[in-house]
């Protein structure tokens, strides 16, 4: 008796109403009915509450008693309402119960063609025009400061792995070294210079051979090649005396004079010129002339240290 009150709850034994003939009351039968037949099952006799029946009239609901007195085959068959497992579109049931909480679907606005090549993406938004200016500003300089510094680099390498230039000039009997960037050149026969050296069109250095001069006279003979030179190359408006004075290069007694050559008109600029003579151990003499054009303190200085390095 308590098993039986235990596996069925509702309705009581004996209100329980025979199935009519004509079919179950349900699309798939009864709840917890057994499966669908073509041929209609004939009603079972009611049982009375005084004789205990063996199995009841009507299968009990799923999960109504014991679980080890669930008919698991039935089950497996019938489901929860009777109708086959097999029969049923599980994808249309959602898993949980619907609450009206679910947020709509998006429209879909898309062409058809996003499909098969993706939705139009938006665009870049374009670089502002001042940062474009300001990249490509910095871009040139740092290119340019890549080049010019490639340049020095170079050029100090080559000045610095090139030994100087020496001129020997055997007929006037000197040796003298080339300052950086101050090349050899060549001479016209006419003016007696026997070699020559130049940086550009700025200084220009040139030696020959000279007649013999005792000590005692260099000073004289030295003034009057400056006049002379000062005459043919200067043609100055005014000429002043610089330095003029006795000295030795290289073992070799002799003496120096400098000038300088200003004009009064504007387009010529003052001129700077260096007479050297030195005595020979063969009698002879060596001259050694120095002009600038313009007269600057850098074109000096490379004339007075290649006469003062001569031997």
């Amino acid at each position: 008796m308590d098993d039986q009150w235990m596996r069925r709850v509702w309705p009581p034994a004996g209100e329980e109403t025979p199935p009519s003939k004509e079919g179950p009351t349900r699309p798939y039968g009864a709840p917890g009915g057994p499966p669908r037949s073509s041929t209609p099952s004939a009603p079972s006799a009611p049982s009375t509450p005084s004789t205990p029946s063996t199995s009841p009239q009507w299968p009990t609901r799923p999960y109504a008693g014991r679980e080890s007195e669930r008919n698991t085959a039935e089950e497996s068959l019938t489901g929860l309402y009777g109708a086959p497992v097999a029969e049923r579109r599980l994808a249309d049931r959602p898993a949980w119960p619907s609450l009206g909480l679910e947020s709509p679907e998006p429209e879909d606005d898309l062409p058809p063609s996003a499909s098969r090549y993706r939705a139009p993406e938006t665009p870049p938004r374009p670089m502002p025009r001042w940062l474009r200016r300001l990249l490509v500003g910095g871009l040139a300089l740092v290119c340019s400061a890549a080049v010019i510094g490639a340049v020095v680099v170079t050029v100090l390498h080559r000045a610095e792995s090139a030994p100087p230039t020496v001129i020997h000039d055997q007929i006037a009997g000197v040796s003298y070294t080339l300052p950086p960037e101050w090349r050899e050149g060549v001479v016209a026969p006419v003016t007696g210079f026997t070699s020559v050296a130049a940086r550009g069109d700025s200084a220009t250095v040139m030696a020959r051979s000279g007649d013999r001069v005792d000590p005692p006279n260099l000073r004289s003979a030295v003034i009057d090649l400056s006049d002379l030179y000062a005459q043919l190359l200067l043609h100055g408006d005014k000429v002043e005396v610089l330095d003029d004075r006795a000295v030795t290069v290289g073992g070799r007694p002799g003496h120096t004079r400098a000038v300088r050559a200003e004009y009064t008109d504007v387009v010529n600029e003052p001129a700077f010129m260096r007479v050297t003579l030195l005595t020979r151990p063969d009698g002879g003499s060596t001259v050694l002339l120095g002009l600038a054009h313009p007269d600057r303190p850098q074109s000096r200085a490379e004339i007075e240290g290649l006469m003062w390095g001569a031997r």
